[in-house]
């Protein structure tokens, strides 16, 4: 059986990006991203849906890694969804999209591929 965990999302940030260090001194950068969705409802007026995505990136795109709250960002990558029992022992869930490539207008793109070669166009922006 075939399977694919790919996302592609463009939207804002809703905070700067956070960098922290694993003990083992990897870099997990953090961010969030909205994205909106909009309609007309059966009145014939527009509605506004918005949607928050839990963002990281690892290692040197981390490192490199410059977002700050409302900035345009384009992410690629995939879904995962962490479960953790806190010391109560109530469940907690997570989803976040982990990033592959993170493109801010503007700036070079985040990526492991990226770091050596630039993205090559195809923007929305563009």
């Amino acid at each position: 059986m075939v399977s694919l965990n790919q996302v592609q999302l463009f939207g804002r940030a809703g905070r700067d990006a956070e960098l922290r260090y694993l003990a083992n001194g990897t870099g997990k950068a953090e961010f969030s991203l909205a994205t909106d969705r909009n309609w007309k409802d059966k009145a014939g007026e527009w509605q506004t849906e918005t949607e928050w995505h839990n963002c990281v990136v690892w290692g040197e795109a981390a490192e490199r890694l410059s977002v700050e709250k409302g900035a345009e960002v384009l992410v690629t990558g995939r879904i995962s969804t962490r479960t953790w029992k806190d010391d109560q022992g109530v469940a907690h869930y997570r989803t976040e999209v982990i990033a592959d490539r993170v493109i801010v207008p503007g700036q070079k793109p985040h990526s492991a591929a990226a770091i050596e070669a630039d993205s090559g166009g195809d923007l929305p922006w563009e």
